[in-house]
């Protein structure tokens, strides 16, 4: 087994990334200041990006929550990996060969590792049987809905062959164990053993947002397949349905760039493949689950939805399931800040056959067709009462004002009890009325009149934030100092940036964060020293530090940074002469001027000004 990795190989694959590329894959990343990025933090659910990346310190920050760290802590977070493992998948990814303390080669051992491997595998396994004899059946089914080799191809769709351990052969023969391949999803135990879980089916790569193949959908061909109609991979370490969006991984670039940015959910895999044929290429579908909160939160970080001009269009079935489709992801769909649609065709048809029966052209008129969802449901809400009635009017509006009271937006709310009172046939004022009093009643209004607990005896310690700290000038001379010294301090003349952090700061915790600085700043010239110098600060304080790491610093351009950084530095210098020159001028009153003691310290007061203008001087 290798042993710990060395050293100097995590330092140079951590320099050799840019951690940007790596962030980005996850979250929609836009400029925001000098050499900073930003956009929705991964790491808590939030609707203004507070979440900050400087690719050049290889460090991101979450002002919102404080999650930060560099792209290893990243990978680690968002993946579950160990140290090792991130390291190795980064090493993978830029083709760099790791060497280990053991003097072995870079073995892919580490269990996640082992697991995506697997998966990859599995999928060049079930592309290649695509072209078997026995696919035959499953190339008919994707022919007769318009897809083609090609589309097959960039899909990476395949056949998982009949016999009971094809796949289990074939990757035991790779050097992959059973375990392995169970704890991937890929067999399963039965009382004759371990048999293929998928058999005889056609099936398409489930891949997350960064593109790894983390699990499969299988699609039943057979008469004689007893199984559902479609199966998916279960569980894993690495497969959760609840946070992967088919398709996302080829739908994320277009999405991110769209104007506005829109996404289509659909509710299966041809018809995300539909979809993208016809040119609606950001169609993604869930992956044999509903709708939910946590898909919600993975679109929002590819959409980067800071304002709400983005749209998210779903297709629904028009039957009942579709329709309780419908209303589980109205419930979940106030999460997002963008517009919320549905697009039912008329025929009540798929975007797949939809495109199969009418064209490309149908497909994207459809999109384009679609209705606010706020409609859909007050339509699904008001469909089943008799509205040629008074009583059918008053509890068809019973049951539709909820809808309405629960809009927060106090544009769209009168606007939408107009548009019952239409449906309905009934006076605003009354709709309005029982809109109202549907909103006193509602499941929350009790949380919103209640007040909350008192848990002041166990509330921490408030975290010292740059936002607390106080307004003055000291504070902010000393603030922006080490901000510009942490983001810029590979770039400040080494000798003034030590003299300059070695001064004592009159802000408790931002002396806190000097002090942390001033021991590292013998490597400012090494890459990632800003980070080591955070990561030395003292708690409570390293919170402090992190965000003047991440913190946008003013100035125009990365030239201008430096110089407004060194010119901070110069006048923290300058600010401990005026100090010692007060004292100066307080001891030459005590002492006579033509004592010994007194033309002491008037030559030491000439040597400060002169040293005071030295300072301040362009370098």
């Amino acid at each position: 087994m290798a042993g710990r990795i060395a050293q100097a190989d995590v330092d140079e694959v951590k320099a050799r990334t840019n951690i940007a590329d790596i962030i980005g894959e996850r979250v929609a990343l836009k400029p925001a200041g000098i050499g900073s990025l930003k956009g929705l933090c991964p790491f808590h659910d939030e609707r203004s990006p507070s979440f900050n990346v400087r690719p050049q310190s290889g460090f991101y920050h979450c002002f919102g929550c404080g999650e930060s760290g560099d792209v290893y802590s990243f990978l680690r977070n968002m993946d579950h990996l160990s140290f090792q493992e991130a390291v190795e998948r980064l090493a993978g990814r830029i083709g760099y060969t790791l060497h280990y303390e053991d003097g072995g080669a870079a073995p892919e051992t580490s269990g996640r590792t082992r697991l995506f491997a697997a998966n990859v595998a599995a999928a060049e396994f079930f592309r290649a049987q695509l072209a078997s004899a026995e696919a035959d059946i499953g190339r008919r089914f994707l022919g007769e809905r318009g897809f083609d080799a090609g589309a097959a191809a960039h899909f990476g769709v395949g056949y998982a062959p009949k016999g009971w351990d094809n796949l289990t052969g074939a990757l035991e023969k790779q050097g992959f164990s059973r375990d392995e391949l169970s704890a991937a999803g890929l067999v399963s135990q039965g009382q004759r053993g371990v048999y293929d879980r998928f058999r005889g089916r056609l099936v398409w790569p489930i891949r997350d947002v960064t593109g790894q193949t983390v699990g499969f959908g299988a699609r039943r061909l057979h008469d004689d397949d007893n199984g559902p109609k479609y199966l998916n991979t279960p569980e894993t370490t690495i497969y959760h349905k609840a946070h992967v969006l088919y398709g996302l991984d080829l739908a994320k670039r277009d999405i991110a760039r769209g104007e506005p940015k829109r996404v289509v959910v659909v509710e299966g895999y041809t018809d995300v493949m539909a979809c993208h044929l016809a040119g609606v290429t950001t169609a993604v579908a869930t992956c044999g689950t509903a709708f939910g909160a946590e898909h919600i939160t993975v679109l929002r970080r590819v959409m980067g939805d800071e304002s709400s001009a983005g749209e998210v269009v779903f297709t629904f079935d028009p039957d009942a399931a579709g329709q309780k489709a419908a209303l589980r992801a109205f419930a979940e769909a106030k999460r997002f800040n963008a517009q919320t649609y549905v697009a039912v065709a008329p025929d009540g048809l798929d975007p797949c056959d939809l495109r199969i029966r009418k064209g490309d052209g149908a497909v994207r008129a459809l999109m384009d067709a679609k209705a606010p969802m706020v409609e859909f449901v007050i339509d699904q809400r008001i469909a089943g009462f008799d509205l040629a009635t008074v009583e059918g009017r008053v509890a068809a509006l019973r049951a539709a004002a909820p809808v309405v009271a629960d809009l927060r937006d106090p544009l769209l709310q009168p606007e939408y009890v107009r548009v019952l009172a239409r449906r309905l046939g009934l006076d605003p004022n009354d709709v309005r009325r029982e809109v109202s009093r549907a909103g006193r009643s509602g499941p929350d209004s009790r949380q919103r009149q209640e007040p909350p607990p008192d848990q002041a005896a166990d509330a921490p310690l408030a975290r010292v934030t740059l936002a607390s700290l106080p307004r003055h000038k000291d504070v902010a001379l000393e603030r922006d100092a080490l901000m510009g010294f942490l983001q810029y301090g590979h770039r400040i003349d080494p000798g003034l940036l030590r003299r300059a952090t070695a001064l004592g700061f009159r802000h408790p915790a931002l002396d806190a964060v000097r002090a942390a600085v001033a021991e590292h700043v013998g490597d400012a010239a090494r890459s990632g020293w800003a980070m080591h110098a955070v990561e030395a600060v003292r708690e409570p304080y390293r919170g402090l530090g992190e965000e003047l790491l991440a913190a946008d610093f003013p100035a125009r351009d990365e030239e201008g940074a430096v110089a407004s950084a060194a010119s901070l530095a110069r006048a923290l210098v300058a600010r401990e002469l005026d100090a010692q020159k007060a004292e100066l001028l307080g001891a030459v009153q005590r002492v006579p001027a033509d004592s010994e003691d007194g033309r002491a310290l008037r030559v030491r007061l000439r040597d400060l000004d002169l040293e005071r203008r030295r300072v301040l001087a362009d370098p």
